[in-house]
């Protein structure tokens, strides 16, 4: 692909220049490609994945142990739920 290039014209404004400029890359098509990978998430790891699987099942133990010897409430937890 090469690059779009626009010179400026005898007399031109700046804003005319740009409006051309910008013109110029939307019929390139190069701002469709850019937006794409604008919001791209690279996928988690092996490693990433595993981490938070274990991480998710020790707060579940914890919750339990803490219901069952009295720390905390049901009601409590679906209170911070609805936060």
């Amino acid at each position: 692909m090469s690059d779009i290039e626009v010179k400026r014209k005898k007399g031109e404004s700046f804003e005319a220049l740009f409006r051309r400029f910008t013109r110029r890359i939307q019929q390139s098509g190069k701002p469709l490609n850019v937006r794409a990978g604008r919001f791209f998430a690279t996928p988690p790891n092996k490693n990433k994945i595993h981490e938070s699987a274990i991480r998710r099942l020790e707060m579940g133990e914890r919750r339990e142990y803490m219901l069952k010897t009295g720390k905390i409430r049901e009601e409590d937890l679906r209170a911070a739920k609805k936060r």
